[in-house]
């Protein structure tokens, strides 16, 4: 064994991923912390913090110390970076004393936020803490042949953002960012339904019906699901049925903004690699990935293969890992 383990982080919106060399991916857990308004004392991480949103008594709440691929509260980032390393270590074991570690930081990032999250790990006792950005990692972690000079288009839609990326000999060419991704779409399903049926839901169901019956806009078989919330009129419980086509058209809207982002970073494209492109198409990762159709749907609109990552939620996780190999490569490429 190494004296110095290495290991990377996917510090994600939604979700927070540990990869080792050794092990693959360590810790999954949702980005939540749960804490005590009065004491701030952190009473949960992780999957039992996400149990929790919006069922908690009100000296305690559920928070997502990350928005938007960044660290919007710092103090509670660290408090979940902590706890996060302390369960890594002990499926690792004494390894863990002093890790290397990768973190992604999404292509817009400022160099405060970079800062912010540098520091966040830090304070949990890296040695080397080293920055890749994300499209950088999940075209990795999606076996795309990054450090080559031909052209990689990944789309990585995230939690908080989705990325879009050309990436050619380590190198980020091309890229855009949005502020468009499953939170997003989460929060279109939930005001579609308090305008049209008076009913607020809560962010796990809208999650829940996004999975289900969510659609890009492509032609499909109808699915149905019941929904329950509070009615808006009478403050009462309530159960609706919502259609897919519904759902379809409530996300309408992000779908657009997203499909703008892909063709504004493909405008963007030296010549020399549009050739490329067209060969060997664009990569779709990410959590957004999964979402019913969304394969047919890019391909129909950008006319070119589209493929979809193996592990689409664990690829920037896997990246950020397998990058420790040629991160000189890399950072000499994006300095």
């Amino acid at each position: 064994m190494w004296s110095t383990a290495e290991i990377g982080i996917d510090l994600g919106t939604a979700n927070l991923l540990v990869y080792t060399k050794d092990k693959g991916i360590v810790i999954n857990e949702p980005s939540v912390v749960a804490l005590n308004t009065e004491t701030k004392e952190v009473l949960a991480v992780g999957t039992e913090a996400k149990n929790m949103v919006g069922k908690t008594p009100a000296n305690i709440i559920a928070v997502r110390p990350l928005r938007d691929g960044v660290i919007a509260d710092f103090d509670v980032t660290s408090d979940l970076l902590k706890a996060v390393m302390r369960k890594a270590s002990k499926k690792l074991g004494l390894s863990m004393r002093k890790p290397n570690v990768v973190v992604c930081a999404p292509s817009g990032s400022t160099s405060v936020e970079r800062r912010a999250i540098l520091d966040a790990v830090r304070s949990c006792g890296a040695k080397n803490v080293h920055i890749i950005e994300e499209p950088v990692a999940a075209a990795i972690g999606s076996d795309l042949p990054v450090s080559e000079p031909i052209a990689n288009v990944v789309v990585d839609i995230g939690g908080g953002t989705t990325e879009v990326a050309i990436i050619s000999f380590g190198g980020v060419v091309s890229c855009n960012s949005v502020r468009v991704g499953g939170d997003k779409l989460d929060d279109a399903i939930i005001q579609y339904v308090r305008k049209q049926y008076n009913i607020l839901i809560g962010e796990r169901t809208s999650e829940q019906v996004k999975m289900e019956i969510g659609y890009t806009p492509i032609e499909h078989e109808e699915l149905t699901m019941e929904v329950r919330g509070r009615d808006l009129v009478n403050g009462l419980p309530k159960t609706i049925t919502l259609t897919s086509s519904e759902i379809q058209s409530a996300l309408h809207e992000s779908m657009v903004q997203l499909l703008e982002a892909i063709r504004a970073t493909l405008e963007n494209c030296p010549p020399e690699l549009s050739g490329d492109i067209v060969d060997r198409g664009v990569m779709v990762t990410g959590g957004g990935a999964l979402l019913n159709g969304m394969q047919e749907w890019l391909s129909d609109e950008i006319s070119v293969p589209v493929h979809l990552a193996p592990s689409p939620l664990e690829s920037v996780a896997i990246g950020t890992g397998r990058s420790l190999k040629f991160i000189d490569k890399l950072q000499k490429a994006t300095v």
